[in-house]
């Protein structure tokens, strides 16, 4: 499957938008899957440097991790006062104990502007993006989470840092 949502202006990324390899996830913060995931796209990162891309889409599955979609509309918050990827790794790290307080505690941690972010989160302003994400991903096959997508193909081999690492080198040379 490829991506359907071509990587654009909008998504959060790290990274050169000229690396030979672009890595989507689609992820959810609930997901623990996702937390082990976090910690092996960090390493990832820190070994091709300047050849990876890596870019963060919503993919809440709030059925199953009632907190995702807050956690989601929250990193979407954070990310509209410059501090998208800080609130990101926070929610992971924090994940065992994500609830709305702890979240305003990580806002009030990352010194957010609280009556913007509390404005934000109580208006739903960021719900419409969540879900903008998700559906993108659904309609490029994302069923469950972590999935990852290699310069627009679905990477469908193991996520662990050896196999992730082998395919995005792959990819870097083709």
């Amino acid at each position: 499957m490829s991506l359907v949502v071509p990587v654009g202006k909008d998504d959060h990324m790290q990274g050169s938008e000229t690396a030979p390899v672009t890595l989507v996830e689609y992820g959810d913060y609930q997901c623990p899957y996702c937390a082990a995931a976090s910690a092996i796209v960090k390493l990832v990162q820190d070994q091709l440097h300047n050849q990876i891309r890596f870019v963060f889409r919503n993919f809440p599955l709030a059925q199953v991790h009632p907190q995702a979609e807050f956690a989601a509309e929250a990193a979407e918050a954070a990310g509209a006062q410059g501090r998208f990827w800080e609130m990101h790794d926070a929610l992971y790290e924090n994940q065992p104990a994500l609830s709305p307080a702890l979240i305003a505690a990580l806002a009030q941690a990352l010194e957010l502007d609280m009556e913007r972010f509390e404005k934000d989160l109580a208006s739903g302003r960021f719900r419409e993006r969540v879900k903008r994400d998700f559906m993108g991903g659904v309609r490029s096959g994302v069923a469950g989470t972590p999935t990852f997508f290699i310069n627009g193909e679905r990477h469908d081999g193991g996520w662990d840092e050896a196999s992730l690492l082998r395919a995005l080198r792959a990819a870097a040379y083709v």
